[in-house]
């Protein structure tokens, strides 16, 4: 997006502050190498800096946003009373006990002092957002969900956030001095985020410019032009990953009777992961291997890749995994027990010995999670 920008209006950039991982050096405009998932000095020095460049902007000039998936982490700048190793633990334990985006977005632009609208509301400039959304559920590319709505208005509350971390599984576990700051804001402690018809965003516009739609629909062009019959899931794929992986093994079962024709199977969207054992994965390696099983026995060979578009599974090195219907039987010639693998969290180091990692770095965008199956014509 930023490179796009630059190529269109260079000359006219008098700032700028670019916040990805591996980020590029563009002229007029200082680059940060901040950190996804989970936040690092880097998100810091990026949101501060941001937010000076927003609040000094001149009512003569515009504050262009290129707002993705990604942002919350990338772009950090804790509440007071809390420092970037509250915030990052805080995120740490929500992640762990597989809270959806809507929730974890929630309680991170009350622990923010940027998020849920406050960086537009330091601007006196025009601020103009364009967005790339990974954001599928519960409302379909939510503006105030994208990397936590940083120029729009927040609906959520204070209270919203201390209900979600107030269930056992994350309470325990969540910073002292984070639980504080959420108990100050619901007592009035602390001002609430600007929400939507705050006069502080009059100035503010935000247009969607890319979503999993497009990643499906690029797609289904491509598979088209190989030679596949291509058909689409609208609805997103969510929920928990081993669940819903036996939702989709399903659906490719059901076109996989319709047709005997070579077919892609496209769906997208974001699943959740609720940690319990010790290994290391993401969530659509742990998509892909639930989907191991039931591959072997749909009785047409097909393969199926679950990866993040961002480039990005988890806290790994990949971003997703292979599998298909030899997954199982290539498993068991190594010793390798798939259901074993799965109660531990290690779709990591099962796919890993596999060789079915798929790795491609980071990609510079974000919209979600794809998934592409191809399902071999019948009696080949």
């Amino acid at each position: 997006m930023t490179r796009a920008l630059v190529e269109t209006i260079n000359p006219e950039i008098v700032a700028g502050v670019l916040a990805a991982p591996g980020a590029p050096a563009f002229k007029s405009i200082e680059s940060f190498d901040a950190g996804h998932p989970l936040p690092t000095r880097a998100s810091l020095d990026a949101a501060r800096r941001a937010g000076e460049v927003v609040a000094h902007a001149s009512t003569e000039e515009t504050v262009i946003v290129l707002l993705s998936g990604g942002a919350s982490s990338m772009l950090t700048l804790p509440a007071a009373g809390l420092d970037l190793k509250d915030k990052v633990e805080a995120i740490r334990v929500l992640l762990g006990a597989g809270v959806d985006i809507r929730a974890l977005n929630c309680v991170r632009k009350h622990l923010s002092a940027i998020k849920g609208g406050r960086l537009a509301a330091r601007s006196a400039a025009a601020v103009v957002t364009l967005a790339i959304s990974d954001v599928v559920a519960p409302v379909e590319d939510d503006p105030a969900v994208i990397g936590s709505g940083p120029t729009v208005g927040d609906p959520t509350t204070f209270a919203e956030a201390l209900e979600i971390v107030s269930q056992p599984e994350i309470r325990r576990r969540f910073p002292a001095a984070a639980l504080k700051v959420l108990e100050s804001g619901v007592a009035g402690l602390i001002a609430e985020s600007p929400k939507p018809g705050d006069a502080r965003l009059q100035h503010a516009t935000y247009h969607l410019v890319g979503s999993r739609r497009d990643a499906m629909a690029g797609a289904a062009e491509a598979a088209e032009r190989l030679g596949y019959r291509a058909v689409v899931q609208e609805a997103p794929i969510v929920g928990e990953a081993r669940d819903a992986a036996g939702s989709h093994a399903a659906w490719l079962r059901g076109w996989a009777k319709e047709s005997s024709a070579a077919t892609c199977a496209i769906s997208s969207g974001e699943t959740t992961v609720r940690v319990t054992g010790r290994g290391t994965g993401g969530r659509n390696q742990e998509f892909a291997l639930a989907l191991a099983e039931a591959l072997s026995s749909l009785g047409r060979d097909v393969a199926v890749a679950s990866v993040g578009t961002d480039g990005v599974d988890g806290p790994t090195d990949a971003a997703g995994a292979l599998v298909d219907s030899t997954t199982s039987a290539r498993a068991r010639e190594r010793g390798l027990d798939a259901r074993e693998y799965l109660r531990n969290n290690d779709a990591h180091s099962f796919f890993d010995a596999l060789g079915d990692l798929v790795k491609t770095g980071a990609t510079g965008t974000n919209v979600g999670d794809l998934q592409v199956a191809l399902i071999g014509p019948s009696g080949h």
